[in-house]
């Protein structure tokens, strides 16, 4: 049965109903405990005056968790799904389905790791989560602060500062299900004016694992120093550079995830990723109660990559492939001035950046062999004089000059409003270094978009310890250069647009149970689809309407007795997402019109929780859960996914002279799971061997882990 979530008027006055009931519960004892957070205004500010929804991870929680990779970090927040891939690669869910779309806006200190354009949906695999200090996700569109691509979100990731003394940490992980090894090490101090920190890791996957061809590797490290000019006037450097190299097993279909979920029908299928990315940030006091930032930031991406998805077109031994490489380098400036006014408690932040990047795009087709009785794809050669449609080799320079400015004031003691916007504009300069024709791609050209993004917000404190807010903004998505470049005729294509409308309840509530809750809907127009108009013509359109709806919910809370000092939390989203106008094909006798339907990957709830009890000061305990419900695998709303429900285990104890051993149990209950199920099925025979793909989860698996540490990190 279909849910029915809606932002009337009666939902809102309810859920307003609600805060106002619980200041009889509150607390009155204390005071709250407010958050600072940098992302929901680019400038520290209080979580109570921030009208828009956020969630954070501390430095502090990531230690405690001993997560694995970027996923289990962020998973902790409510509405935020990072969906694995394996060895680091992802798919994401924000307010959105799970999906690879451009609908989402990385960061690093506030800096986007890449430039719009060039989304990767695997893009996080480039941060070094050992060289941040927590990581902040603001849910919902946020184009008025961060510009393209922050329609579900922004992933902002904050470097960890330099130690005022000494320190340092060496550690090794070991899960042998997985066939994973990790060592990590840091150190870090200040002498006088001068702060750095180092932070590495080096993870391996071998072959021999649950999972068949799934091997692979990443390096990383981060540099950071931090530099007192004065005492009003310093500087911040970063360097993060990362190199991953992995095997890409793919999907199974249903009979063999069924029945044999580690296999793998993929025996050469790759991706190699090696990014670099420097920042340098002087900050100072310019003006009487200012403060202005100037990071001056570059990168270099080299993305190559065989894909198992693209081999297609089977006939019997033979089917055809792909083998490419995008290649990204950038320069750019971020300017931001914060300003307090002299009236109502105001601030105003207003900035300037300026992005210049080149994206280098070069494929290959392949003739790929596979053996017929097993599926499996066993050998491949290039292909490109046989079968030319489609080879591709072009550069496009990208511009992006975007003004910025957020107001903040308070009417009133109580009342706090934030009204912003942000004016974007896009350049592409195509240049196609083969001759433009049928087989090898569109001619050369300059194609220019720009876009403003408003906000308007406004958070009011029921209470000391309670507070509402309301938040309306928009978030846009220009045509990426795939989409306007990737075939030979190049589309007419517009940005796509979504409006965001939300409100939100935070409470201290009685015996110190923090709440965190928020009701959103996120409308977008203009979605970019894949068209086809006849039989063996398709092409990209904005041709795509949607709707999302949901609530999030975030509840937290530390407490002594029963044996010890205890602690839980549950983060739990219920949403649905809606093709409000979806129709992608006009062919004759196979109209495909999904208007009205759920969209796909788009689970109804997820659920993660955790009891965790420390019943010595050295030695903790935790339960974990996670649950994902079902949703529908193909757009016609006719195969479903039924969802599952995992349960983690992690047990550490703390030595003397700073040592840590500890130990997670995954999937403790080996259930047969997928990160992701979807289905090719639309209408008349159905055929789950040949429709349905599933990426398998990982079965029961035991890492343990030792850790040493030198100093307070």
């Amino acid at each position: 049965m279909k849910n029915s979530l809606s932002l009337s008027p009666l939902s809102v006055a309810v859920f307003g109903l609600l805060a106002s009931l619980s200041a009889a519960a509150v607390a009155q004892t204390a005071p709250a405990l407010d958050t600072i957070v940098v992302s929901g205004s680019r400038s520290e500010t209080p979580l109570s005056e921030t009208p828009v929804s956020i969630g954070a991870v501390s430095r502090a929680q990531w230690d405690a968790d001993k997560p694995k990779s970027v996923g289990e970090i962020i998973n902790r927040i409510p509405g935020v799904h990072w969906n694995d891939l394996g060895n680091e690669q992802h798919s994401m869910a924000i307010r959105q389905p799970i999906s690879t779309n451009a609908v989402y806006q990385y960061l690093e200190d506030g800096i986007p790791i890449r430039p719009l354009g060039v989304f990767n949906h695997n893009a996080l695999n480039e941060n070094n989560m050992n060289g941040s200090g927590g990581v902040e996700v603001v849910k919902g569109a946020a184009s008025s602060l961060y510009g393209s691509n922050a329609v579900g979100g922004a992933v902002n990731f904050l470097t960890q500062r330099p130690s005022r003394t000494p320190t340092g940490y060496l550690g090794i992980r070991h899960d042998n299900t997985d066939g994973f090894n990790r060592v990590d090490s840091g150190a870090s101090n200040t002498w006088g004016d001068l702060g750095l920190r180092f932070s590495h890791y080096s993870s391996q996957r071998d072959t021999h694992n649950w999972q068949q061809y799934s091997g692979g590797k990443k390096d990383s490290f981060t540099l950071r120093g931090d530099y007192n000019l004065s005492d009003k006037s310093w500087l911040r450097a970063s360097l993060v550079h990362t190199n991953l190299d992995s095997d890409t097993p793919g999907s199974l279909f249903e009979n063999d995830f069924r029945s044999n979920p580690g296999k793998s029908i993929n025996t050469f299928t790759w991706r190699k990723d090696k990014t670099t990315r420097a920042n340098l940030a002087w900050e100072g006091e310019t003006t009487q109660g200012g403060l202005t930032t100037v990071t001056l930031f570059a990168r270099n991406n080299d993305h190559g990559q065989l894909p198992n998805y693209t081999i297609t077109g089977c006939s019997g031994a033979t089917c055809k492939g792909t083998l490419n490489n995008n290649h990204v380098e950038s320069l750019g400036v971020d300017v931001k001035h914060e300003q307090k006014l002299d009236w109502l408690r105001a601030r105003l932040v207003t900035g300037v950046y300026i992005d210049r990047s080149q994206n280098d795009y070069a494929s290959d087709n392949l003739a790929v062999v596979r053996d017929v009785p097993t599926g499996r794809y066993v050998s491949y050669t290039l292909n490109s004089v046989a079968n030319p449609s489609g080879v591709r080799n072009y550069g496009a320079g990208i511009a992006n000059d975007a003004l910025f400015a957020q107001l903040e004031f308070s009417p009133s003691e109580k009342i706090r409003v934030v009204a912003g916007g942000r004016y974007d504009r896009i350049r592409y300069d195509f240049k196609n270094n083969l001759t433009p024709g049928a087989n090898y791609g569109a001619a050369n050209e300059v194609r220019s978009f720009a876009k403003f993004s408003p906000k308007l917000g406004a958070t009011f404190a029921l209470s000391p310890t309670s507070s509402l807010y309301s938040n309306l903004s928009m978030g846009f998505t220009p045509p990426e250069v795939s989409q306007l470049y990737g075939k030979t005729a190049i589309p007419e294509l517009n940005s796509a647009t979504y409006d965001n409308v939300e409100v939100g309840w935070r409470a201290l509530l009685a015996s110190g149970i923090r709440l965190d809750s928020a009701l959103y809907q996120l409308s977008g127009k203009d979605t970019i689809v894949s068209y086809t108009s006849d039989v063996g013509n398709s092409f990209n359109k904005n041709a795509g309407n949607t709707r999302s709806r949901g609530l999030e919910l975030s509840l937290n809370q530390e407490l002594r007795g029963w044996g010890g000092e205890w602690d839980w939390r549950v983060g739990a989203t219920w949403a649905e997402h809606t093709f409000v106008s979806y129709r992608v094909s006009d062919k004759v006798g196979a109209i495909e019109d999904y208007s009205g339907k759920d969209m796909p990957q788009a689970p109804n709830h997820t659920i993660t929780a955790q009891v965790g009890w420390k019943f010595t000061p050295a030695s903790r305990v935790a339960l974990g859960l996670v649950k994902q419900g079902s949703y529908w695998m193909n757009n016609a709303n006719t195969v479903r996914y039924a969802g599952h429900t995992l349960l983690n285990l992690t047990a550490s104890h703390k030595l003397q002279d700073g040592w840590e051993v500890w130990g997670q149990v995954r999937n403790l209950t080996d259930k047969l799971y997928s990160d992701n199920a979807s289905s090719s099925y639309k209408s008349g025979a159905y055929t789950p061997n040949t429709q349905n793909t599933y990426a398998a989860g990982a079965p029961r698996s035991m890492m343990v882990g030792l850790t040493k540490s030198f100093g307070q990190r």
